[in-house]
Formats: structure tokens, C-alpha cells, sequence
């Protein structure tokens, strides 16, 4: 039997571990809140949209890839079960958690489809289509949210980097402009927090948070 040797641990000095973990928790501050400052009113206005499409009796339909498709699965169990407990529940579909369908169009056709197959199927005109990508390159993203947009579909797509192919086929498009995945998915799901309490806001529920 082969034994593997013990690799040695680097050797920090005091405190130098914690100073790795306050810089980082500077970068996720400035980041941010410069994405922030810069989107605030982008932000309202696409809320505002998507509640006029909540209350028309669309529904939201979220997709992404990795820990993208986490986010989209989020954003949809924070409308179909609201954290705080007088706020209405909101029709939304994660099209990241069937695994049959998702591995059988990858397999039969092309993972390219994966969403946009699925959306074709489960979405109509007036919905909002929700794409999110750390790149903004994802192929599968970028061809749901053409379909959705080509639909009359509302498109929102979250990005990171320079965005990618993502702003010619949203109707709002929010780029976190970083190449550091951790801080772009970070930013993210706090942007994902925001615009689910600001549509409750738009349709008349109590500011709680």
C-alpha cells in the first residue's frame, strides 16, 4: 500500500490570518457599494417593472449555471416562500433544479438549450425571464434570454466582468465590474435580496426590512 506524505502547512504569523480576512471583507464592501451607487436607479425601475408584470399575472422564470443556478433557485424560493411571513407569495419557476429534463436535453441535444427549451414550454408573453452569469457569456443563459426577449418577455440578466453578450438581450442588465467570481456572486445575491423586497415595496406590503 502507497502512503501519501503529510504535506506541510505554511507557517502564518500572528495575526495574518485575520488581516487576509479583513482585506476581504474590504473588497466585498467596495464592491458593493460601487456597484450600488452606480445601479440604484436601474434597479427601482426594473422593480417597478416587475411588479407591474407580478401584478398582471406574469410569473418569473430564473436560470444560471453553477453557483449561478443557486441564485436563480434562491431568487425563486424567496418569491414562492417569502421570509417574512405577511408577504405574499409570488409565482416563480427555477428552471436550474429538474435534473431529468436538464441532463436529457444536454444529452439528446445540447446544453445550450437547456433553458430555452424550458422556457419556450413554460413561459408566455408578459413573464419575467431572469438570467444569471458571473461572465455574462454563458451560452445556455444568452439564448434563453434572446427567446424570452423575442417572447415579449421582461429580461433581466445579472453579469459580472464587462457583461459579456448579456446587455443585447436584457432589457436591464446589472454587471458587477469584477473579474473575482466570490465578489460578483456575492454582490449578486444581495442584489437578488434588494429587488425581492423592493417589488413587495412597489405593490403596497410593509417596509420591514
Amino acid at each position: 500500500m502507497t502512503t501519501l506524505s503529510p504535506i506541510a502547512a505554511p507557517a502564518f504569523a500572528p495575526g495574518e490570518l485575520a488581516g487576509k480576512v479583513m482585506r476581504q471583507c474590504r473588497e466585498v464592501i467596495d464592491t458593493k457599494q460601487q456597484f450600488f451607487e452606480a445601479n440604484a436607479q436601474r434597479i427601482a425601475e426594473c422593480c417597478q417593472a416587475m411588479a407591474r408584470a407580478f401584478d398582471a399575472g406574469g410569473k418569473l422564470l430564473a436560470f444560471g449555471n453553477g453557483g449561478s443556478s443557486c441564485d436563480a433557485a434562491h431568487m425563486a424560493v424567496e418569491c414562492m416562500h417569502p421570509i417574512i411571513e405577511r408577504r405574499p407569495a409570488l409565482p416563480a419557476i427555477a428552471l436550474t433544479t429538474d435534473t431529468a429534463t436538464l441532463t436529457a436535453i444536454g444529452n439528446d441535444q445540447d446544453f445550450s438549450l437547456a433553458y430555452v427549451q424550458q422556457l419556450r414550454l413554460l413561459g408566455k408573453p408578459g413573464d419575467i425571464a431572469m438570467g444569471m452569469s458571473t461572465s455574462g457569456k454563458s451560452a445556455n443563459v444568452i439564448r434563453a434570454l434572446a427567446a424570452a426577449k423575442e417572447m415579449g418577455m421582461l429580461t433581466i440578466g445579472y453579469a459580472g466582468r464587462d457583461g459579456g453578450r448579456m446587455p443585447a438581450v436584457c432589457e436591464y442588465c446589472f454587471i458587477v465590474p469584477s473579474f473575482s467570481i466570490p465578489r460578483i456572486q456575492e454582490t449578486q445575491e444581495t442584489l437578488l435580496h434588494i429587488m425581492w423586497d423592493l417589488v413587495h415595496v412597489i405593490r403596497g406590503e410593509e417596509d420591514v426590512l
